[in-house]
This record gives structure tokens, sequence and C-alpha cells, in this order.
């Protein structure tokens, strides 16, 4: 069976609803997800690097905060060095998502710093294959559509200044599942 580790920092426990929708996705598309939630900056990363090492894909999560990853994120980024040193990630599927208060926020450079690790450790980036939130017809983009802030490098959502069981809203949950289904349905492709 193909496993996908989703190796997440959630500050406020918004990504970490994001994460959770991003585990339901892979479930979904038949894969077993594992959720390696980063605790803080100054941990020890060998169990959560030697997990996520086991999986056929690996999933980074962060929050955008000042238009880029997480301190806890980027140091897992760099305890992964062990693992470049080795190529052992090589070829194995990747992917991201992020969370953020505002619409904006410069998510793609958070994005943009997990494909750059990715593309450092020789690993194949999956985008998420979605057309905008407005694709269609739709006049704008709701809360509740599909990827509607227009992402295609990863999955993005949004949440409001509010407890994470209120925000993200639905559509980006949904974003989030279906990135989590995609990048789970590549992984196991690419496996057999």
């Amino acid at each position: 069976m193909t496993t996908v580790a989703i190796v997440y920092h959630s500050g406020y426990g918004h990504t970490a609803v994001a994460a959770q929708s991003v585990a339901d996705g892979v479930a979904s598309a038949g894969a077993t997800p594992v959720l390696l939630k980063i605790e803080g900056l100054t941990q020890n990363f060998d169990s959560l690097v030697d997990e996520a090492s086991k999986a056929d894909a690996i999933i980074f999560g962060s929050p955008t905060y000042m238009g880029d990853v997480s301190a806890p994120l980027k140091a897992f980024f760099e305890a992964s060095s062990k693992v470049w040193m080795t190529l052992g990630w090589k070829d194995k599927v990747a992917g991201g998502f992020t969370n953020g208060l505002t619409v904006g926020g410069n998510k793609d450079n958070t994005l943009g710093s997990m494909i750059v690790l990715a593309m450092q450790h020789g690993m194949i980036w999956v985008g998420t294959g979605l057309p905008p939130g407005n694709f269609e017809g739709n006049s704008k983009a709701a809360p509740e559509a599909v990827n509607r802030m227009s992402y295609s490098l990863g999955a993005v959502t949004q949440s409001d200044n509010a407890a994470p069981d209120v925000t993200p809203p639905a559509g980006d949950k949904e974003t989030a599942r279906l990135y989590g289904a995609r990048v789970a349905t590549v992984a196991a492709r690419l496996k057999a």
C-alpha cells in the first residue's frame, strides 16, 4: 500500500485542520496517511525525518508567517540535510500546503520554499491540478468554492481570525482533501 507522510507545523490549529483534510484525501485515494506534527523549533527531528523517509510521498505543511514557511518547518528542512547527503528522497513524490490569515500574504512564496527543498532533494513535485475557484462561470470564488484562491503550486487555505473549528472554510478544506488524494494517486502510480 502507498504511504504518504504529511509533515506539518501548526501554530494556532488552522494548519492542523488543513493537514487533516489532506490526510482524509490521501485515505480516500486508498493510501495510508501518516500525520507527522512538528511541535517546535528546538525538538529533535530525527524520528520525523525517519518516518518521512519511509513514506512513498511527503506533503509539507506550514502556516505562512511573514511571507514564508514557519521557523519550525524550516528547522525540519535543515534537519533533512542528513537525508540529502545520501539522496534518500530522490524521486520521492512531494507536495505542499499552507494556511494564512489573509487571502494573499505571499503564500506562493511559502509553497516556493517547499518546492525548492523538494528540488534540492531531487523529489517529484505535484501541483493541485485544480482549475481556479471562479472557473466555469462562477462570478466569484466564494468560501465554499474549491481552489477559490486559484493556486496551482499546492493547496492553499485561508483562515479568518477565528477558532480552527470555524475556519478555514469548507471550500478550502475540500481543496486540501482533493490535493491529498491527487498526491496519493500520483505516488501510487509511480510506485507501481
